[in-house]
């Protein structure tokens, strides 16, 4: 056989395995998509009889400790802080790190709150760089600064862990927004089943377009531009039909950085906050998987739908890839370190499922899709590719494509229904759509790219530019009524 019959060969067979790869890997999204739906509409029922006032009010309720780690914040460190104030929680105290910063962040948050140094005791539980000193104040008892050496996001947790008071922290991007009642609602499971229950995650939603006012988002709408709003339709799609459908497998993998809930006694089990992984969430919530898995110990780690944070999304390509490169990176880093799961019955669904659907998927699924469409240019200049069946294929491919995209968005519609509007549904709905030709390509050559800066054991995160939420106008003050 020629080199022109391997090639022929080698066409065809890889054919066969990319079409064999695709129905495996959209019968896993159908299962999850499935299993997603069923426990949000059995969610919707069980917390439409919840009372959260009351909730609130118990002495059941767990107080919890709100991480806020910062690295040069000043533009928005006070409002945040002011906003974790008006949280509807009965008990929790707010630890601001400040990480090194080189802007006015630790002078703004002072002057703000009118902080002095303490003496608080440090207990080093989880080693960190230098903390230079504390601030508090008797005015706002709830609230304490510590002002760092440089040690990145992860150090900044660890030292908040270290000095919080509380047997639950909840860990919060400084440039987030959370809405009232979300930390009574993420800390439901921790009531229902307080001894198994380790972990839980929210929903991060884009903020991009909606307008925020003291903290608060007060009115929700899309973005006016493109790029966003494909995010807006990829963050439903993987948090209400992925994490929902993992999370009922008991095989949750994540829980989102900007807005998380964990037992601290667990997490100083494993060391806190690894420094050397490029996503500490995700690194995280593995070893606390593998950790309690192997000690064959009862544990729950759950992802709820309706507690809601805010999040600004990139809005340039530039930006969108500097983050999902990083995100890629700490995926892979994450697997390889923790291969010994990989198909290992001692990690339960977690090693048998979740690490196996994430590294043959998410880790090899960009090189696959980018050499399957070499592999169709290939066969059409040989003369081998039968167009019929290719056309029929990619046919199919984008309607399912579509069909997750859409069942998405209208899960979103049927559930929670946070965009209000006829047009903004449609909008999502056509974006669902489109998403399909173009965005997601360019996702798996993102994706390409970051195996390549791994090997290349490329670190750090990028210059993330924001241009800041959109701020509300306050409502005008009305006049005093003349005698």
């Amino acid at each position: 056989m020629g080199w022109h019959g391997l090639a022929l060969a080698g066409i065809y067979y890889f054919n066969l395995f990319v079409l064999f790869y695709f129905v495996a890997l959209n019968t896993i999204y159908l299962v999850l998509f499935l299993l997603s739906v069923r426990e949000v509409f059995k969610f919707i029922h069980r917390t439409f009889f919840s009372d959260y006032g009351q909730l609130m009010q118990s002495d059941m309720t767990w107080p919890i400790s709100i991480l806020v780690p910062a690295h040069n914040e000043e533009k928005t460190i006070v409002e945040s802080v002011r906003s974790l104030q008006m949280l509807n929680y009965g008990e929790f105290e707010i630890i601001v790190i400040n990480d090194g910063s080189t802007d006015a962040t630790l002078q703004r948050l002072r002057e703000a709150f009118e902080l002095g140094r303490i003496d608080k005791v440090y207990r080093r539980s989880i080693p960190t760089e230098p903390v230079r000193a504390i601030y508090g104040t008797i005015e706002n008892p709830n609230l304490v600064v510590i002002d760092k050496e440089k040690g990145g996001k992860s150090d900044a947790l660890n030292a908040g862990i270290n000095l919080s008071r509380y047997p639950l922290f909840c860990s919060v991007d400084a440039d987030s927004v959370i809405e009232d009642n979300a930390l009574l609602r993420v800390v439901k499971p921790f009531l229902e089943k307080p001894g198994e229950t380790v972990a839980a995650g929210g929903i991060v939603r884009i903020a991009n377009g909606c307008e925020v006012r003291e903290g608060r988002v007060v009115k929700v709408a899309l973005p006016d531009r493109a790029l966003p709003i494909f995010q807006v339709v990829e963050y439903l799609r993987a948090f209400l039909t992925g994490r929902v459908g993992w999370s009922v497998l008991r095989s949750l993998l994540l829980i989102s950085g900007a807005f998380g809930l964990y037992r601290k006694k667990e997490v100083i089990e494993v060391g806190g906050y690894s420094r050397s992984s490029q996503t500490e969430d995700l690194d995280l919530v593995v070893r606390l998987h593998e950790r309690l898995a192997r000690e064959r110990r009862k544990y729950r780690i759950v992802f709820v739908p309706d507690p809601v944070c805010w999040t600004e999304a990139p809005a340039t390509w530039k930006v969108l890839w500097r983050q999902r490169n990083r995100w890629h990176r700490g995926l892979l880093q994450c697997l390889w370190l923790h291969k010994k799961m990989f198909l290992n019955p001692r990690y339960g669904s977690l090693g048998l499922f979740a690490v196996p659907y994430f590294t043959i998927f998410e880790m090899f699924g960009p090189f696959i899709e980018c050499l399957g469409y070499l592999a169709v240019v290939l066969g059409l200049i040989l003369g081998v590719l039968n167009t019929t069946w290719f056309l029929l294929f990619l046919i199919f491919a984008i309607l399912y494509g579509i069909f997750l995209s859409v069942a998405a968005v209208l899960l979103e519609e049927m559930s929670f229904r946070r965009y209000p509007t006829w047009e903004d549904l449609l909008k999502l709905l056509l974006f669902g759509v489109l998403e399909n030709f173009g965005y997601r390509q360019i996702l798996s050559v993102f994706k390409v790219r970051a195996f390549w800066d791994f090997i290349r054991r490329k670190r750090g995160w990028g210059d993330m530019d924001r241009s800041g939420f959109k701020k509300s106008a306050p409502p005008p003050r009305k006049a005093p009524a003349q005698a």
